[in-house]
C-alpha cells in the first residue's frame, strides 16, 4: 500500500470512528500497571511511592497511526489518604491529546485482608489539530480544514476492591462529555469526548512458593461503541518476572514480558498483533514498552 493511499485509509478510519464515538482512550497491554490512569482509587493503594512511564507505538509502518506517551505517579499521603499525577500525550494523523489529571484516594478499612479505596480524578484535555498535515488537491482552502486548539476540563470517579489475593476496580476516568468540533454551515464535524466505564479484575493463584498464575480483564463501555475486553493470563515467578498472553476481543492477540531488575525498578515489553486483515495488509503490530519506578513509602 502506497503512502496516498495509507493515508487515504487513515482519512476514513478516523473519520468514521469519530463518528461512531469509538474507542477514544488509549489501549494497554500493560494495564494493571496503568491503573492510575483510568482509575484515580489507585493513588496511593500500594502503600509505596512510584513512577510509572508507559510508550505505545501502534500499527507500525503505517503514517499518522496512534502514538501515546503516559506518565503517572502516586504517592500515600497518609495512612488513608492517596496522591497521584496522571499525564497521557496521544498522537494520531494530525490530532493530538494530553490529558492531565491529579488523582485523590481515601482508604476504607473492610477487614484485615481487604480494602476498598475511593477516589476522584480532575484535571482536563489539551486538544489541538493541526490542519496543515492534511495533504489535499486543492488551491482553495477548504474552510473546513483549519487549525483546532483548545483545552476541556473534565471529573473522574472510581473504586478499587483491594484483597491480598483479589482486586475489582470500577472507575470513569472522564465524567462529563466534551465537544471537540463544532456544526459548521450545516455539516456535522463534530467530535466528542464520550463517558468511559471501566470494569476491572484479577485473582492472584499461587501454584507453589515460587510462581503465581495472574489472570485478569479489563472490560471497557463507550457510548456508540462496543463493549470490548482485554484478558490477559500471565504467569509470576518471586516477583522477579512475569510473562503472558494477552487478548482484546475482536482487534488484536499478544504477548508480554515484565522483569523487576532490582526492588525499585521493573522494565516490561509487550508486542500486539492486529486481527483486522486490513490494518495487517497496511503495517504491522504495536509496541509496548513500561518502565516502573518504585520509591520507598513516605508515610513509613
Amino acid at each position: 500500500m502506497n503512502c496516498s493511499l495509507t493515508r487515504s485509509f487513515l482519512v476514513l478510519f478516523l473519520l468514521i470512528t469519530g463518528y461512531l464515538h469509538a474507542q477514544q482512550d488509549p489501549n494497554y497491554v500493560f494495564y494493571r500497571y496503568n491503573m492510575n490512569v483510568i482509575n484515580p482509587a489507585y493513588a496511593g493503594s500500594d502503600g509505596i511511592a512510584d513512577i510509572t512511564s508507559n510508550l505505545r507505538s501502534q500499527w507500525q509502518g503505517i503514517e499518522g497511526a496512534p502514538r501515546t506517551q503516559t506518565l503517572s505517579a502516586a504517592t500515600p499521603f497518609s495512612d488513608r489518604v492517596g496522591l497521584g499525577l496522571s499525564l497521557v500525550n496521544d498522537k494520531t494523523f494530525i490530532e493530538r491529546q494530553t490529558a492531565v489529571f491529579i488523582d485523590f484516594s481515601y482508604k476504607l478499612q473492610l477487614d484485615r485482608e481487604t480494602s476498598l479505596f475511593m477516589g476522584l480524578k480532575a484535571g482536563g484535555n489539551f486538544f489541538d489539530v493541526n490542519a496543515a498535515g492534511l495533504q489535499t488537491f486543492n488551491r482553495v482552502v477548504d474552510p473546513l480544514l483549519r487549525d483546532e486548539s483548545r483545552f476541556n476540563p473534565n471529573l473522574g470517579l472510581g473504586f478499587y476492591l483491594k484483597n491480598e489475593k483479589y482486586f475489582v476496580s470500577l472507575s470513569s476516568p472522564r465524567i462529563l462529555n466534551t465537544r471537540r468540533f463544532d456544526e459548521r454551515n450545516g455539516v456535522v464535524v463534530e467530535a466528542t469526548d464520550e463517558l468511559h466505564l471501566f470494569l476491572s479484575g484479577g485473582y492472584d493463584f499461587r501454584l507453589t512458593d515460587d510462581w503465581i498464575f495472574k489472570p485478569s480483564v479489563l472490560m471497557r463501555y463507550v457510548n456508540g461503541a462496543p463493549l470490548s475486553a482485554d484478558i490477559t493470563a500471565a504467569m509470576g515467578y518471586r516477583e522477579l518476572l512475569e510473562f503472558g498472553l494477552a487478548y482484546r476481543t475482536d482487534s488484536a492477540i499478544g504477548g508480554l514480558a515484565l522483569f523487576n531488575l532490582t526492588d525499585w525498578l521493573g522494565v516490561g515489553y509487550a508486542y500486539d498483533s492486529s486481527l483486522r486483515s486490513e490494518l495487517n495488509e497496511a503495517g504491522t503490530g504495536t509496541h509496548e514498552v513500561l518502565l516502573k519506578f518504585r520509591i520507598r513509602s513516605l508515610t513509613k
